[in-house]
């Protein structure tokens, strides 16, 4: 008669193979299901178009966008990015800068936070399309009306987060702090500003999209260059991939900027990046 129990501490060897095989193609899966999705609406897009026959000067298909960026020359190119990029990034650095130490003395400070607080609030609450042409006709069709209506779509998230994050430090470390003699300088320096960094560096990276559309609004405006006004320029003569194609550049050029806080994030402060360490 056969052990029993032997036979049920026995292994099987058959019921594991499946576990083996599906571990690490669920774990491929995982890591290509981005990219599987993004080329699955592709494909369907394409499709679609090609089985609908859908006009190009409505919807052109991927393959139509792709071949619109060799009918632009390179330098053409070149020229509509940087004009873009340049006052994107102007535009977002002026507000970090500003809206940081800002952002610090409206939580540091109750008359601040009561006077200037309310204010932000009406600016931000002005529609920045409404009063850009306002702002061009004031400061010029120069770089520097773009790099202000840049600055006032990114200058608000940072100002908030960077004031939620400071007002946010667990009043014990202040206590201690005190206890030890500390400065202001030091408490703000090396206590608050260090606890704020999580929620400085998510409005950082939104606010780099923003910086981006800040830019491309002021250039539907007034410009003569820039993503923006190829843009227009493109759709006022239906050519319609062209625009696409300068869509897809303003995409990559947000997702480029946010990669970069990302990476600022990591080097720098890592520690203060969310559980896992993505950044995201």
């Amino acid at each position: 008669m056969p052990d029993l129990t032997k036979t049920a501490s026995m292994p099987n060897r058959h019921s594991s193979t499946p576990a083996r095989f599906w571990k690490p193609v669920l774990g491929w899966l995982d890591r290509l299901a981005p990219g599987l999705t993004f080329v699955g609406v592709l494909a369907v897009w394409q499709l679609g178009v090609y089985l609908f026959r859908v006009p190009i000067f409505l919807l052109p298909a991927p393959s139509d966008i792709a071949a619109a960026a060799f009918e632009t020359e390179w330098w053409l190119w070149g020229r509509h990015i940087w004009a873009t990029l340049r006052v994107a990034l102007e535009g977002y650095l002026l507000a970090t800068v500003i809206a940081i130490p800002l952002g610090v003395m409206l939580a540091t400070s109750r008359l601040l936070s009561r006077t200037l607080y309310p204010l932000l609030i009406v600016i931000q609450s002005m529609p920045v399309v409404a009063i850009a042409p306002i702002i061009v006709v004031t400061l010029g069709s120069s770089d520097l009306p773009r790099i202000v209506i840049t600055f006032l779509i990114t200058f608000f998230p940072i100002v908030v987060s960077t004031a939620t994050g400071v007002a946010a430090t667990p009043p014990e470390l202040i206590e201690l702090s005190r206890s030890l003699r500390a400065g202001r300088g030091r408490e703000i320096t090396q206590i608050r500003l260090p606890f704020a960094l999580p929620y400085i560096f998510s409005a950082l990276k939104i606010s780099t999209t923003l910086a981006v559309v800040g830019a491309v609004v002021a250039e539907f405006v007034a410009a003569d260059q820039g993503l923006g006004y190829f843009i227009a320029i493109s759709t006022s003569f239906f050519r319609i991939p062209s625009a696409f194609m300068g869509l897809v550049i303003l995409v990559v050029m947000s997702l480029g900027l946010f990669q970069l806080v990302v990476t600022v994030q990591r080097i720098f402060a890592p520690w203060s990046l969310p559980t896992g360490g993505t950044g995201h």
